[in-house]
């Protein structure tokens, strides 16, 4: 509560002594002669109008509004796009299929990966009632129930600075292939795909700095191990992602892999066909070879072969796996006999020493990657070998241009 001083209360609180009232004979008020007013003096609204001061001679006029800048109308468009309360939509048939939050970064192209991921995790987003997963698929005609949601600010590429500009630079510098719908980059070596524990630094978050102006974000359509080096591929429209995805769930697309394994596969040529499923250690996990029917066990195909030998110790393998499930290439090649050099996770002969000179560091490159383009024709990228397999090979003698007979293999 305020206080108030004698001399600053307010004025209706202030004692007013009563004044005498004076009369005034009526005759006196009635015929009191008016005021002469000279023409300055009447009011405004009885002067002529050509005496009133023109609009310039009161005040300059304003500047015509300059139109909004490119991002600020993305901004707006996001933000009107999104919902204020809690809505419910219904999946869709182009929808169909697609992971949850996909679905929610594919509907509201203004959120940024945390906040969907931290939507779902709170169970705000609802499926038919339930609570979801972010990797939950959603089927046509489900209803999801979707809170009030927070767009991101985004920012025009022309205006980056610190890591925002270097994050551009790098991913620029690791292009591949680029063009309206797709971008293909050469993931290098120990840069993880997509954040986790302890992760910061990823390929999904340094996607933010490439939005468009309507502040869509650029899309991972499938992962690879943070270990493996070589092609990733992105989609940079809702329409890529929706089309690609598809291709990837029809096995459309065709990937092929190179590893350096321990000994010499026999055959030389071979079709591997297990079913893995996750076993949790302490906090680790990894994929083993379970049985079918077992549950949680996935069916998984691959296709090897040999391309050069070095020495009978050492096999240089094209790989083309036929299914996409998590270590599948690095489970396959431990289950033969042959691990992958430099896996520390599947890699499990004993009292074997890396030949001198070659690093240790998982000897895996996603080489190839074709599919159909969203908008007609082939994508067909091949990615070159990252520094520590290519200094592998000049210490061994491979030949990287040496034909793969891979393309021989079957493609489902």
């Amino acid at each position: 509560m305020e206080s108030w001083s004698r001399d600053e209360r307010p004025r209706q609180e202030r004692a007013r002594p009563e004044r005498p009232q004076r009369e005034r004979p009526r005759q006196e008020r009635q015929e009191r002669p008016q005021r002469d007013r000279t023409r300055t003096e009447r009011p405004r609204q009885d002067r002529p109008r050509q005496d009133r001061p023109q609009r310039d001679e009161r005040r300059p006029a304003r500047p015509p509004v300059k139109p909004l800048e490119e991002k600020v109308r993305a901004l707006v468009d996001a933000l009107e796009s999104l919902p204020t309360a809690v809505q419910t939509v219904t999946v869709t048939g182009d929808e169909n299929d697609m992971r949850v939050d996909r679905f929610l970064e594919a509907r509201f192209p203004g959120l940024s990966f945390s906040h969907i991921q931290r939507v779902i995790r709170k169970g705000e987003l609802r499926v038919n009632g339930r609570r979801a997963d972010s990797k939950d698929r959603l089927k046509a005609g489900q209803a999801v129930r979707i809170p009030p949601l927070r767009v991101d600010t985004p920012k025009a590429p022309g205006e980056l600075t610190g890591k925002g500009a270097d994050d551009l630079a790098f991913l620029k510098s690791i292009t591949l292939y680029e063009d309206d719908d797709v971008l293909v980059l050469n993931k290098p070596f120990g840069l993880a795909v997509q954040g986790g524990s302890g992760t910061t630094r990823h390929v999904d978050g340094m996607l933010e700095v490439m939005r468009d102006r309507h502040g869509q974000r650029p899309r991972l359509v499938h992962r690879i191990d943070k270990d493996t080096a070589g092609c990733l591929l992105v989609a940079k429209t809702r329409f890529a992602a929706s089309t690609l995805a598809k291709s990837f769930r029809s096995r459309d697309a065709r990937k092929v892999y190179w590893a350096l394994v321990a000994g010499v596969p026999r055959p030389h040529q071979g079709r591997i066909s297990t079913y893995l499923a996750k076993e949790e250690v302490e906090r680790d996990s990894f994929m083993r070879v379970a049985k079918h029917g077992e549950e949680g066990a996935s069916h998984a195909i691959t296709y090897y072969a040999v391309v050069e030998t070095a020495a009978q110790k050492l096999a240089w393998i094209s790989l083309k796996p036929v299914t996409g499930r998590t270590h599948q290439l690095r489970a396959h090649c431990a289950h033969i006999k042959h691990p992958i050099v430099g896996d520390p996770k599947y890699f499990s002969i004993e009292n074997w020493q890396l030949p001198g000179g070659v690093q240790n560091r998982l000897h895996l490159l996603a080489r190839r990657i074709a599919l159909p383009h969203p908008r007609g024709g082939m994508i067909d990228v091949s990615a070159p070998l990252p520094p520590h397999m290519q200094q592998s090979w000049n210490l061994l003698g491979l030949d990287a241009d040496r034909y793969d007979p891979i393309v021989e293999a079957p493609e489902k």
